[in-house]
């Protein structure tokens, strides 16, 4: 049962509320915010839900990386919290234009993003990848006052396997070609290959794993644009830091509270990489069911080893 406390009172900025129907959430009110970068304006879509202090709930990214995939446990975590669920630029529902995806785009997002949007350091819950940006984003501003990391990870999926920047530099570019380019993603986000993916190291209970869940999965990954934040984050493009020793840096750097949720069944690369972390001084931990997708795959189970810390008054 989720504990009851009283809060206190925050505001979240408004942006625009998007008028379009088209816009798929989770029950919240779905808004836009219209980011520029490097002369480009990009839209990003981001969905609030609840009432009470702020808290900033980030998926993680991945080849169908959307905020549904956080969407219950947001749903769970919003009668004591305004929840703020987003899709990362790249993503979901947001603007996927052909950019050279790289770490200093999300940096520099997410630190403008949270700057806009919150008027108070906010709680923040993140999942897989978006684990690096959070930390850098904590240990060079105020802008979080606890952080929750669920499967957290800093290497991509090519990286992991031990391919080197040279190759994972060449499928990146193959990827990002125009007519083979889309010819090779249509080929790795097949219905069948998504299955397999989730059933290898994303999801424990296969049951779960039904035809419904992995088209909506697929359509996802079919938007215009797709292909392009995807190849980079498979590649490992999308990493923040390129050795253990930098991501366990930042965590010793921080100077708010830190717990980790890990999957048991997570892969054993990533799980010795998250057993790393935990091995830290003053990194509060839990070790509950699932892989890299916990956070979907089982919320309740992840509102209820997080909440006495997310209630917590210590520092």
């Amino acid at each position: 049962m989720t504990k009851k406390v009283q809060l206190p009172k925050f505001s979240v900025m408004s942006t625009n509320v998007l008028s379009t129907s088209a816009a798929i959430g989770f029950g919240g009110v779905v808004q836009e915010y219209l980011w520029n970068f490097e002369n480009q304006q990009l839209r990003v879509v981001y969905e609030t839900l609840g009432k009470g202090s702020p808290l900033l709930l980030l998926p993680s990214f991945s080849s169908v990386s959307t905020r549904l995939e956080v969407g219950e446990l947001a749903k769970l975590l919003a009668p004591n919290f305004q929840v703020v669920a987003l899709d990362w630029p790249g993503f979901g529902e947001s603007s996927r234009p052909s950019l050279n995806y790289r770490p200093e785009i999300y940096q520099q997002f997410l630190e403008d993003f949270v700057k806009a949007v919150f008027n108070t350091p906010v709680t923040v819950v993140a999942a897989g990848h978006a684990a690096t940006y959070v930390l850098q984003l904590a240990v060079k501003q105020a802008a979080f006052s606890r952080i929750v990391l669920l499967a957290p990870t800093w290497r991509g999926p090519l990286p992991t396997m031990g391919a080197s920047q040279q190759i994972a530099g060449v499928v990146r570019g193959l990827v990002r070609s125009p007519i083979l380019g889309q010819a090779l993603y249509k080929l790795n986000t097949t219905q069948s290959f998504l299955s397999f993916m989730y059933r290898r190291h994303v999801f424990t209970d296969a049951a779960k794993i039904t035809p419904s869940f992995i088209e909506k999965k697929w359509q996802t990954t079919q938007q215009p644009g797709a292909r392009f934040a995807s190849a980079a984050f498979v590649t490992g493009n999308l990493d923040a830091v390129h050795e253990q020793s930098d991501f366990l840096g930042l965590v010793q750097s921080l100077t708010v509270p830190l717990m980790v949720v890990i999957g048991e069944s997570s892969a054993p690369k990533s799980r010795e990489e998250m057993n790393a972390l935990v091995a830290l001084p003053g990194v509060r931990s839990v070790v509950i069911p699932g892989s890299l997708g916990l956070h979907e795959e089982y919320p309740a189970v992840v509102l209820e080893v997080v909440q006495d810390f997310l209630f917590s008054s210590e520092n």
